[in-house]
């Protein structure tokens, strides 16, 4: 039996995400945590998915980059693996790694792919890179709560990481020196609010605090402690 406060939390999440479909046979070997966590991994994979068209729609030339290449294209790159994000333009890096190429001067490769498919990759692995989840599998809460602090880390960084003439390197909230387009912050609160409820759900479950050093404050990505 779940804690109480494990079991508002999940509560509260089911309310948050996408309504589970209809109910398979595969389920019998899955935990009520373990149910929640599936549809955490569904609506965090759709809403990477819509930032992606979001952030191509205020960025073309990066699109542009790669001849021929279209929004459906690199929407439907992030669907190939159900695992880890790794692909040969973004030399190898992945997580947060591929998400500081969206922000190095002297990267020339498309940044908001680098963005995407760095975020979709570190989400991917605070679940252990598992697009499941069933009765042996368990919850890093450390991980997804550190997950959460890179992406409003990422938030920071679009909003305020600029080129040498002061340009943004990515167009999101802001364009122009005016905020107009609000939508990235609701997005981008969505990710968080999950990442941080699935973390509290993960430690009640296992009776353990989340380390505070998890919640400090920072400008740079974090390293997942997995």
């Amino acid at each position: 039996m779940l804690p109480a406060v494990a079991r508002c939390l999940l509560l509260a999440m089911l309310m948050a995400v996408a309504g589970c479909g209809g109910y398979e046979v595969k389920n019998l070997a899955k935990t009520d945590i373990d149910l929640v966590a599936d549809e955490v991994i569904i609506e965090s994979r759709r809403l990477v998915r819509e930032l992606t068209v979001k952030l191509y729609r205020r960025n073309p030339a990066e699109l542009h980059k790669i001849p021929g290449m279209t929004i459906e294209g690199r929407v439907a790159l992030l669907k190939v693996n159900e695992r880890e994000l790794d692909f040969p333009e973004l030399q190898g890096r992945q997580g947060i790694d591929a998400m500081n190429l969206a922000f190095a001067p002297d990267y020339r490769g498309d940044r908001v792919f680098a963005l995407v498919a760095g975020l979709g990759g570190m989400l991917r692995q605070s679940y252990g890179y598992r697009p499941e989840f069933f009765l042996p599998d368990s919850l890093n809460a450390e991980a997804l709560a550190t997950s959460a602090r890179n992406v409003e880390v990422l938030v920071w960084k679009l909003k305020n990481t600029r080129r040498p003439d002061g340009s943004l390197y990515l167009i999101s909230h802001e364009n122009g020196g005016v905020v107009d387009n609000l939508s990235f912050e609701r997005l981008f609160g969505k990710l968080i609010a999950l990442q941080d409820l699935l973390a509290r759900v993960a430690a009640d479950a296992d009776d353990r605090l989340i380390t505070s050093a998890v919640h400090t404050a920072s400008t740079v990505f974090i390293p997942l402690p997995i």
